[in-house]
């Protein structure tokens, strides 16, 4: 009996007052996304947020015992094992996505936590993406003002404009605004929730497989040009913009294994509090034409899903990174020391590739 696929989960976050139970509002009432349960966190004792939300069947589940985050991390887990549960004895007919909606003031970070790093939840979840609500109108100095705002931008797989009916979209205010979210996480699309293109088609299916074609698309998914073109461009950043940093870890020939290993378990034991995001294809000696896929969210990293195959002619190894007060620089000179390829002029390469904690700005 063929195990089945993967429940595609998203998670759907944006500051307070970024508008996500009006964006989730519309999204249940797209075909596209029948078999869908939401989950709603709320913050606080008393739960409101449920009573603007129009139920779509039995398919919204209210936590009310505090914020996402924290409090209700466990309730989170036993939620979506009671889905799986459900659904295998027949208590729910169908269930094609879940939707975690956060609270305004939740780092998203977590709740990705429970998705990717749970035993038995990777086994019947797959992290689709995150989707990030931003108010057009006050957007900016949101920004400015909540470094958990800034965070939620960072981490997007989509960025969706609200309230773009109440700005003028030509405002040279305007492209200033969208050219830093551009800054911040240059990989995530930008959508208006106004336009026919923030349906849910746009939104969803932006992990790593095509739902169409049972593939993976690495490129889509990655989307790591970006991440080197935005090095191209001059941006006026605040302090809290300055602390985001976004970029792409290349090599050309296969990886060793272990290298590859304690490249990762070090940067995450060491700095997993500044590594947001990491995610990309890795070439491995041990079988170079069977590339691995890594996605990590911090300390936690999703099991590594070896490829049938490379899924295009592009053979290089490619790891998107994003971190916050944490150096380009440093990560490339530690990924240096694993891979062999020196990025920067050192004089003493060796001993930095057999002593890691040499490396210049290491601080465990």
């Amino acid at each position: 009996m063929n195990r089945p696929d993967p429940i595609p989960v998203s998670v759907l976050t944006g500051f307070l007052g970024s508008g996500k139970t009006t964006l989730l509002n519309r999204l249940l009432k797209d075909p596209d996304l029948r078999d869908t349960a939401v989950i709603i966190n709320e913050f606080g004792d008393v739960g409101i947020d449920h009573l603007l939300v129009e139920q779509s069947s039995d398919g919204v589940i209210e936590l009310s015992d505090g914020c996402l985050c924290c409090t209700v991390r466990g309730e989170l887990v036993d939620t979506l094992a009671d889905l799986v549960d459900r659904l295998h004895t027949g208590r729910i007919k169908a269930l094609g996505r879940v939707i975690v909606e956060t609270t305004g003031l939740a780092d998203p970070a977590p709740v990705l936590h429970a998705i990717m790093g749970h035993p038995v939840l990777v086994q019947n979840y797959r992290l689709d993406g995150v989707i990030t609500a931003v108010d057009a109108v006050n957007g900016d100095a949101t920004l400015n003002a909540h470094e958990e705002a800034v965070k939620q931008v960072a981490v997007a797989d989509r960025i969706v404009l609200t309230k773009t009916d109440l700005i003028d979209p030509a405002s040279p205010e305007f492209a200033r605004f969208t050219s830093r979210l551009m800054h911040l996480n240059p990989g995530a699309p930008q959508l208006s929730s106004n336009d026919d293109e923030a349906k849910a088609v746009a939104l969803f299916d932006c992990g790593l497989y095509d739902p169409a074609t049972k593939t993976a698309d690495v490129s889509r998914w990655l989307r790591d040009e970006a991440y080197r073109h935005d090095h191209d461009h001059v941006h006026d950043v605040n302090r809290h913009d300055a602390r985001i940093r976004a970029f792409t870890l290349t090599e050309d020939k296969p990886i060793e294994p272990d290298a590859l290993e304690m490249f990762v378990d070090l940067l995450r034991s060491s700095q997993s509090d500044k590594l947001l995001r990491m995610k990309g294809i890795v070439g491995l000696a041990d079988d170079p034409d069977r590339p691995v896929v890594l996605h990590g969210v911090q300390s936690i990293f999703h099991p590594p899903v070896r490829l049938a195959g490379w899924p295009d002619d592009d053979r290089r190894t490619r790891l998107v990174v994003i971190t916050r007060d944490l150096e380009e620089a440093f990560v490339a000179r530690l990924f240096a020391a694993f891979t062999g390829t020196p990025q920067i002029d050192t004089p003493d390469l060796q001993a930095m590739e057999s002593n890691p904690l040499s490396i210049p700005g290491f601080k465990p």
